[in-house]
């Protein structure tokens, strides 16, 4: 965990220090080399289920690029701020097949489907744009670690749970390639670029 702690420390600086030229966007993560052959860190094989109760799997996204986030429902500090941002990254992609969402609730207890169905309904998005979803915590909590963002449970802060306010931008080869702080709107401008760059990158100019 301070690994993981200490590299999104890291990206957190290259985040806010890079510039945002037009190309490809980097692989983010540590990398390794196998017999002279470059592995990139990838999102590993995932099951959980959504507002609509379907089953939100690595498939659903094939062919796509997508955007991640942590959250529950009930969260009294960063999540609405988020939560606001991320309905700009939806409405601006919105009727883009080639982009989906994915935020988990870290409050496994609580978000039952009927709960997300009711936040999505709030929200007015669309299951088959933006999943919330729910399952074991921890797969939930695991899988954190491999979008470089932190959920965890801690009753010391305010809902008990620590999070990062990250949206986390993945490529259809499951490798993760940009993220920003999803409370500043500034970000998540820089943010929405850098999905286009992928877009451009990984699906020519449309």
């Amino acid at each position: 965990m301070k690994n993981i702690l200490f590299l999104a420390l890291a990206l957190s600086v290259w985040a806010a220090c890079a510039p945002s030229p037009s190309g490809p966007l980097p692989i983010l993560g540590e990398r390794d080399v196998v017999n002279g052959d470059t592995i990139y860190p990838t999102i590993p094989d995932f099951a959980f289920v959504d507002q609509d109760s379907q089953v939100v799997t690595n498939a659903t996204f094939a062919g796509k690029i997508y955007v991640v986030d942590f959250f529950f429902v009930h969260c009294p500090t960063i999540c609405p701020k988020v939560k606001a941002n991320g309905l700009r990254v939806y409405q601006k992609y919105k009727n883009d097949a080639r982009v989906g969402m994915l935020s988990h609730s870290i409050d496994t207890k609580n978000d039952t489907v009927a709960a997300l169905k009711r936040h999505a309904q709030k929200l007015g998005i669309e299951a088959t744009k933006w999943h919330l979803v729910t399952g074991d915590n921890d797969a939930i909590y695991g899988i954190a670690d491999n979008y470089f963002s932190v959920a965890t449970v801690n009753p010391d802060v305010p809902g008990g749970f620590d999070h990062s306010g990250r949206l986390i931008l993945v490529d259809q080869n499951r490798h993760v390639r940009s993220f920003c702080d999803g409370t500043d709107a500034k970000e998540v401008d820089r943010f929405m670029l850098d999905i286009d760059r992928l877009l451009a990158e990984q699906y020519g100019k449309h």
